[in-house]
């Protein structure tokens, strides 16, 4: 366990002295990250020393965190006023200290350029935050929904209400996005929430620790912080929802858990997303925006196009336009703070293992290192690498690469191409290039996939008015905007009886005025 955020720190509103509270465990060393500072929370208005984050927490700590909050929401549940303050002191607070999270993401990485993370951390949530704000009175008024006439004068409506207490566990890959986007939704929707952000990007989630801390009392919002053992009692905690990002397999895992609980979840895990470019559209366009969008943050994102159907006949042109490509984007990639490094050793040598498989069975192998440097697992920069021909047993055809490792599949025909997306799970994400109107619906009818961008890159999981999720082996359920207000909601539905209702004639004993009644309204 990583004891670095013990160092006395200064933050924005209160002076915290932080001081570590370790007791045995079982498992490892367990305790608290205790302040003693004066809280600004207008919630908590008085002098105190209050733990900030739960480190390596047992379960019976968690269920104790839980029960609390449960108790506290259902004393007094979020009103329209209180959710706005409180997304509007996170927005203030992540832009205020931005330097910092920039610094830790950068730092647990090793490497990743600010505007990467500006551009696909910090604004994503900001966004999300202020597109909610803007909308939120809206999501939460009631919606009268129209009657069938057998009803009248009866009247229906939906009404959205809080679950109660929602938890979210992030991965490690966009920390700050993947944390705090669905805590948007979740205290937008009403609820108190618990976050458990992943170990692997320690740096990131003391931070977060700290911010939320900072900001809500922890029977509101806490954070918790600990390693897979941590996580896999927190999945099976009772939620009222539980969100998971992750991938496939500690999603089976997840939902295991919550099923003997009956927790309902969202599970945002990844797969295999193509990108299929048609012959018509122009190759060296296409080349730049796949490449854009798989060597963000080093391929480490799980809407990146993992493989590419191209044209045959179109190998040469497309190698030599992505070597091309990738010398603008990175013309170094060692002593390039633009090009992200792959998070530890350990996930290189799973990428170095892909490609040394696909070689070994037969796949051509072009690496992209435009100054021709020495990468290796010391620096933790894995060069674009290109593979052709991989056999379908290989593991890079079988599992999500995560990393900026691309194969490329040829194909003769349009269906043939639509035939591989189909045979294989529904991906998280599916990328066509093409410019005829006819042919997209084709492909979007044709396809299942959780979203899709036309004629580039990602860019649909940005759009807060576009639900995000996946299908199948991809995931389940969706947020962002107001799909994730939805999401952390009971969508409830009240049907208002008047005083005098025909529905009186339906009732025992049973005559020749309810037969014709029922013949009337059957139209048979």
């Amino acid at each position: 366990m990583d004891n670095t955020y013990s160092d006395p720190q200064r933050c924005e509103g209160s002076t915290y002295h932080f001081q570590r509270a370790f007791a045995s465990g079982s498992h490892g060393r367990v305790g608290d990250v205790v302040v003693a500072s004066r809280s600004h929370n207008p919630r908590v208005d008085i002098d105190e020393t209050r733990t900030i984050f739960r480190v390596q927490a047992t379960r019976e700590e968690l269920v104790t965190i839980l029960e609390t909050q449960r108790l506290e929401w259902q004393q007094s549940i979020p009103s329209y006023e209180e959710r706005i303050q409180a997304l509007q002191n996170l927005e203030k607070a992540l832009l205020r200290r931005k330097e910092e999270f920039i610094r830790a993401i950068a730092d647990d990485f090793g490497g990743r350029a600010a505007e990467e993370t500006i551009a696909l951390e910090l604004f994503p949530v900001v966004n999300e935050i202020r597109h909610a704000r803007r909308h939120l009175r809206r999501w939460m008024a009631p919606r009268r929904v129209p009657m069938p006439w057998q009803f009248w004068p009866a009247r229906s409506r939906v009404e959205y209400q809080p679950l109660g207490v929602a938890g979210i566990l992030s991965a490690w890959n966009y920390p700050l996005f993947l944390t705090l986007g669905p805590l948007v939704g979740a205290m937008a929707a009403g609820n108190h929430v618990m976050l458990k952000p992943s170990e692997l990007a320690p740096r990131s989630a003391a931070l977060i620790g700290t911010l939320i801390a900072e900001l809500y009392p922890p029977e509101y919002v806490t954070v918790v912080i600990g390693d897979s053992k941590v996580a896999s009692e927190f999945s099976q905690l009772p939620f009222d929802h539980l969100l998971f990002t992750g991938s496939g397999r500690v999603g089976k895992l997840v939902m295991r858990a919550a099923s003997e609980n009956l927790t309902p979840v969202t599970l945002e895990l990844g797969g295999k997303s193509p990108a299929l470019v048609h012959p018509n559209y122009p190759l060296r366009r296409a080349t730049r925006r796949i490449l854009n969008g798989k060597l963000y943050n080093a391929g480490q994102t799980c809407v990146a196009p993992d493989y590419v159907l191209l044209p045959a006949g179109r190998k040469a042109e497309f190698v030599r336009l992505a070597q091309e490509e990738v010398a603008v984007l990175y013309p170094r990639l060692i002593d390039n703070p633009d090009y992200t490094r792959v998070l530890n050793a350990q996930h290189y040598r799973r990428l170095a293992g892909l490609v040394e498989e696909a070689r070994q069975s037969g796949a051509e192998v072009v690496e992209i290192n435009p100054a021709k440097e020495t990468c290796d697992e010391q620096s933790r920069v894995f060069p674009p690498t290109l593979l052709f021909g991989a056999g379908e047993a290989t593991t890079v055809m079988r599992e999500e690469v995560f990393g900026p490792v691309l194969p490329v599949v040829l194909y003769d025909r349009l269906d043939e191409a639509i035939e591989y997306i189909n045979a294989r799970p529904h991906p998280l994400a599916l990328y066509y290039f093409d410019e005829n109107g006819a042919r997209i619906r084709d492909v979007l009818d044709r396809t299942i996939s959780g979203g899709v961008t036309v004629n580039d890159c990602i860019y649909h999981l940005g759009q807060p008015n576009l639900p995000f999720g996946g299908v199948g082996p991809s995931g389940m359920g969706h947020y962002h905007g107001f799909d994730g207000f939805e999401t952390f909601s009971k969508k409830k539905g009240i049907f208002l009886q008047s005083r005098w209702t025909p529905l009186k004639y339906l009732q025992p004993p049973y005559g020749e005025r309810t037969r014709r009644i029922l013949r009337f309204i059957l139209g048979a």
